[in-house]
């Protein structure tokens, strides 16, 4: 018998999480210059990393033979003087992915249940899955996260409620207003968790740390990854009350932060020119979309994020088209919106090489 047949039958079943097509291997298959490829597929800084982090970096480099300070000491103490938190309020993780994936450890099992959007990040589903926990989707008209429906749909076997502000892919935000009508409907067995990848993105962000400092019992996730531009070294934290952060500690791993990571961030958290001049390409970058599809006729979904969904009929070949042109999208079938790709926001150049690859797969 091969070894699958003694493996749990819900990993088996699972359909693996896949990213957006790395540079390298789209260059290796089709044979194109690595150069000359445009990757606008993850969300990615088109602007890079923070300079301070890449000049930290460079200094820490000399104590790569040294374990990292397990704890994070500096750079949690770092976030929550710069949140107005206690350091026993604050967790990091490998991404702030593994933070989803400590809830998850923490919180489900198979009587459990999560609730998310229809159109949420994948991830929360794979999560849900592996747990053996029951997933419950929301739909969300317009692609936007209904709370009240969400509310709702709690139960008694519900543990987690995900929130995704704003949301990927669709780019689409709450408002504070169903934020606090939700958190008020809470029983004390869920949490609510807001997971802000992209929370730096939004002009007037809502408040949801004033419910953390409340003590309710909610978790508010963010990155290093897109503003700051640190995916490729996979550090995130979360804000939570303590009684929930005592326990996620507990679920992670020793060291699951690296040093070049922690060293990287806490540059990065100061880098004020670097995220005010990504916000302003950002900005730059989601208006030249969203006049260019009006111009064509597309059907888009506005975004405060750092990409932009877009409806072109058929995403997979849409996504096969360009990419053989050296243009790297997002096809949303995964999704369950075959009709649509999503396009993360690049330099100018970027965005104009993009738009000029669509219309002549289109």
């Amino acid at each position: 018998m091969p070894i699958s047949d003694f493996a749990n039958a819900f990993v088996c079943d699972l359909v693996a999480y896949e990213p957006g097509k790395p540079i390298e291997e789209t260059a290796r298959e089709l044979g194109l210059d690595p150069a000359s490829i445009i990757k606008v597929a993850s969300n990615e800084n088109p602007l890079g990393p923070s300079p301070l982090a890449k000049k930290a970096m460079a200094a820490a480099i000399e104590h790569a033979h040294i374990y990292p300070d397990g704890g994070g000491f500096k750079l949690r103490s770092a976030i929550a003087g710069k949140l107005g938190f206690d350091i026993s309020n604050i967790v990091l993780g490998n991404g702030s992915n593994e933070i989803i994936e400590l809830l998850c450890h923490t919180f489900l099992n198979r009587n459990a249940e999560l609730i998310a959007a229809k159109h949420a990040f994948v991830v929360y589903k794979l999560m849900a899955t592996l747990f053996g926990a029951k997933y419950i989707e929301v739909d969300d008209p317009d692609f936007i996260h209904d709370l009240d429906a969400m509310a709702d749909a709690i139960t008694e076997n519900t543990r987690l409620v995900f929130i995704a502000n704003p949301n990927n892919p669709t780019g689409t935000h709450v408002t504070q207003e169903a934020i606090d009508r939700l958190i008020d409907r809470l029983p004390p067995h869920v949490i609510a968790v807001f997971d802000e990848a992209y929370f730096e993105f939004l002009e007037t962000p809502p408040d949801v740390l004033k419910h953390v400092s409340a003590g309710k019992n909610v978790v508010v996730l963010r990155t290093c990854s897109k503003i700051h531009g640190l995916a490729a070294l996979r550090i995130g934290y979360g804000i939570a009350p303590k009684h929930i952060t005592d326990l996620l500690q507990k679920a992670r791993q020793p060291f699951n932060t690296n040093a070049m990571a922690q060293v990287a961030a806490l540059a990065a958290l100061d880098d004020t020119d670097h995220i005010e001049k990504t916000k302003a390409v950002n900005r730059e970058g989601l208006a030249f979309y969203e006049a260019a599809f009006a111009e064509r006729g597309l059907e888009y979904v506005p975004s405060v994020a750092n990409f932009i969904l877009v409806k072109v009929g058929e995403g997979d070949r849409v996504f096969r088209d360009m990419l053989k042109q050296g243009v790297i999208i997002r096809a949303m079938s995964g999704y369950k919106l075959p009709d649509w790709v999503r396009i993360s926001i690049g330099t100018p150049r970027e965005n104009q090489r993009a738009l000029e690859v669509l219309d002549a797969v289109l």
